[in-house]
C-alpha cells in the first residue's frame, strides 16, 4: 500500500557528493577578478590625469598616495562583495536551517575571495610581469639588504662626482704612473686604467655595503675620498665631506624604499582581510535574498505601469 503524503527526497540532494557549489564559486570569482582589473585600470588612468610635471599644477604627492591607497582597498573590497553576492545567490540550498545556511553561504563567499586572489595574481604576472618583478625586487631589498635603488644610487654618485667648476670638468683624470718596463721592447708598462663605468660600479658597491652594514669602514671612506678628489680636483677635505653626504643620501634612499615596501605590504594585507569579510557578508546577503525571493533588478526605480482601472 502506498503511503499518501510521504516526503519526496530530491535525487540531486541524495547523490550530491559535496556541499560546495563550485559553479557558483567560479562564477563569482571570475566576476570579482574582472571587476577588480577594470577598476584598477580606471584608477590608474585617474591617477595619471591628477599628476603633472609642471610646478603648481596637479595634486600633491601625499594626496595622490592617499587616494591610491583608498582606491586600491575600495576596488578590492567592492569587487569581492559583488562576486560573493553572486555566489551566495546562485548557490542551491539543501535542507539546512537558518544559521547553517548562512554559514555555507558565507563560506562560498570566502571561496570566491580565495579564487579571485589567485586569478588576480596570475593576471598581474601575465600582463605586468615587469612591474611585478620590480615590486618583488623592491620588497627583497627592503626586507633583505636594504640597498638603495639604482636610480637613487646613480643620483648619489652624480652628486659626489660632480666637478667644482667647468674647467675642472674638462680636465681629464691623471694617468697612472709607469709600473715597469718591457724586457723585449724597452717600453714602459702601465696598468690598465679603469673605465668610468667600472669606477662608478665599484663606488656603488661600497655605498651599498655601507648601507647594508650600517657603517662605512675607514679604508673604504678614504678610498672613495681619494677617487672623488682625483676625478673632481677638489681638496681632500671637501672630498671626504662629499663621501659622508653620499653615504647619508644612500641611507635615506634605502629607508624610503623600506617604508614604501612596508606601506605596500600593510595596505595589501589590510585590503585582503577586509575583502574576505566583505565577501563572506555579501554571500550571506545573497543567500538571504535568494531564500526570501528578493528580486534582483538593475533599474532605477519601479518601472512597472500602474494597473488600468
Amino acid at each position: 500500500m502506498t503511503e499518501v503524503g510521504a516526503p519526496i527526497v530530491s535525487r540531486t540532494d541524495t547523490f550530491r557528493l559535496s556541499y560546495v557549489e563550485w559553479g557558483a564559486v567560479l562564477a563569482g570569482a571570475v566576476l570579482a577578478a574582472s571587476l577588480s582589473f577594470v577598476l584598477l585600470t580606471f584608477g590608474t588612468a585617474i591617477g595619471l590625469s591628477a599628476t603633472s610635471p609642471w610646478p603648481g599644477s596637479g595634486l600633491s604627492a601625499k594626496v595622490i598616495v592617499s587616494l591610491a591607497v583608498f582606491w586600491a582597498m575600495a576596488q578590492q573590497i567592492g569587487s569581492v562583495m559583488v562576486g560573493g553576492y553572486v555566489a551566495g545567490r546562485m548557490r542551491s540550498r539543501w535542507h539546512e536551517t537558518g544559521h547553517e545556511a548562512e554559514f555555507r553561504d558565507g563560506l562560498h563567499g570566502a571561496l570566491v575571495w580565495g579564487i579571485a586572489v589567485l586569478i588576480s595574481a596570475l593576471l598581474v604576472f601575465a600582463t605586468a610581469g615587469a612591474a611585478a618583478r620590480a615590486g618583488i625586487d623592491l620588497a627583497s631589498k627592503a626586507v633583505g639588504s636594504l640597498t638603495a635603488t639604482s636610480d637613487a644610487m646613480d643620483t648619489v654618485l652624480d652628486t659626489m662626482l660632480s666637478p667644482a667648476s667647468s674647467a675642472q670638468a674638462a680636465t681629464p683624470a691623471p694617468a697612472a704612473s709607469p709600473a715597469g718596463t718591457s724586457a723585449a721592447q724597452g717600453t714602459p708598462i702601465r696598468p690598465r686604467t679603469a673605465s668610468s663605468d667600472e669606477i662608478r660600479a665599484g663606488m656603488s658597491r661600497i655605498l651599498a655595503s655601507s648601507v647594508t652594514t650600517g657603517s662605512i669602514t675607514p679604508e673604504n671612506r678614504a678610498h672613495l675620498a681619494q677617487v672623488v678628489a682625483q676625478r673632481t680636483g677638489i681638496s681632500p677635505q671637501e672630498a671626504e665631506r662629499r663621501v659622508d653626504n653620499a653615504v647619508n643620501s644612500a641611507r635615506d634612499a634605502a629607508d624610503k624604499a623600506r617604508r614604501a615596501a612596508i606601506l605596500t605590504g600593510f595596505v595589501t594585507a589590510t585590503g585582503l582581510i577586509l575583502s574576505l569579510g566583505a565577501g563572506w557578508w555579501a554571500a550571506m546577503r545573497g543567500g538571504h535574498h535568494r531564500d526570501t525571493s528578493v528580486p534582483a533588478r538593475f533599474t532605477f526605480g519601479d518601472r512597472r505601469r500602474p494597473p488600468v482601472t
